[in-house]
């Protein structure tokens, strides 16, 4: 389902914290400091602002914002909203310059604003990918260049991101050091079922994968061959084909330290696809989920990091 834009949650307050209540809170206001949910009441009164509660059992105030990317920001609520789901139904990604003529925030507000979303898509502690008579298959990419690196030929002085994608399932993207095997098999195999079939291309770091694995078959791009009936890497490379389109024609920068969030968002948009029935509005939905517990500070660039 997609979003309707006509809503009153896109342009007023009142209406954009009660459509965040109402995903966070489902079933009535939570203290989020002591977790109680038996003696909340409503502050009322002139001086007291929409959406107070008081708890009862921790003698605190608090908001549905509290402990989430929301907190103590200065960008109402209608317009994180508004930036929700418009991340949340580009497929390629938005940039913070685009994102910051639509909402009339400041450029650093608006790339604030989607580091705070990419972090509310990020998901963390995932059991193992794959498992009986599934088929993951793996790749790496490369994007962006490094600054302590000359820019030459092959790829040595850009950064590597290794992609794990279950077929007819989810992906789950790592910026990774190098494409050794040192590097990518401690990867693979904390996040890759043992029972699983696993299918790369042909290059040496995948080599011994069969040990590991119920079974590996590979494709020779090298020798212009891309699949053998089901044995193929296209699911990955079509994951990489939105990836790069996105990172290089939407965001076209991106510093290492900050790849792993964009990695996410293109992992998360992948996983809540329409293909496995979450269509843009539930795709929201799940990132003001994510958002709880994932307060991000703003620093200044001479600070620590974000």
């Amino acid at each position: 389902m997609s979003a309707d834009f006509q809503s009153p949650a896109f342009t007023n307050e009142i209406a954009a914290r009660e459509a965040i209540e109402a995903i966070l809170w489902p079933h009535g206001p939570v203290c989020p400091r002591c977790g109680s949910f038996d003696r909340i009441g409503k502050v009322d009164g002139k001086s007291a602002r929409p959406g107070l509660y008081y708890c009862g059992e921790c003698k605190r105030q608090f908001t549905v914002t509290v402990g989430t990317i929301f907190e103590h920001s200065k960008v109402p609520l209608s317009k994180w909203w508004l930036a929700i789901h418009l991340m949340a139904s580009s497929k390629k990604g938005m940039s913070a310059h685009q994102l910051h003529r639509m909402l009339d925030v400041h450029y650093q507000t608006a790339w604030f604003m989607e580091h705070r979303l990419r972090e509310a898509m990020a998901k963390g502690d995932l059991p193992p990918m794959g498992g009986e008579g599934e088929v993951v298959e793996i790749d790496e990419t490369f994007i962006g260049k490094k600054n302590d690196k000359p820019a030459r030929r092959g790829f040595a002085h850009k950064h590597a991101v290794m992609t794990l994608v279950q077929r007819g399932g989810s992906a789950r993207s790592f910026h990774v050091e190098g494409t050794k095997a040192s590097d990518l098999l401690p990867i693979i195999k904390a996040n890759v079922h043992p029972s699983t079939h696993v299918m790369t291309d042909e290059a040496g770091q995948y080599a011994h994968l069969g040990k590991y694995f119920t079974e590996h078959d590979f494709v020779r791009h090298s020798a212009g061959e891309y699949g053998r009936d089901d044995i193929h890497t296209n699911t990955v490379e079509g994951f990489y084909s939105v990836f790069k389109r996105g990172m290089k024609g939407v965001y076209q920068h991106c510093s290492e330290k900050h790849l792993i969030r964009y990695v996410a968002e293109f992992d998360f948009r992948y996983n809540n696809r329409s293909r496995l029935g979450v269509e843009d509005k539930e795709r929201a939905t799940k990132i003001v989920l994510g958002a709880k517990g994932k307060r991000l500070m703003y620093r200044r660039p001479d600070e620590a990091r974000l």
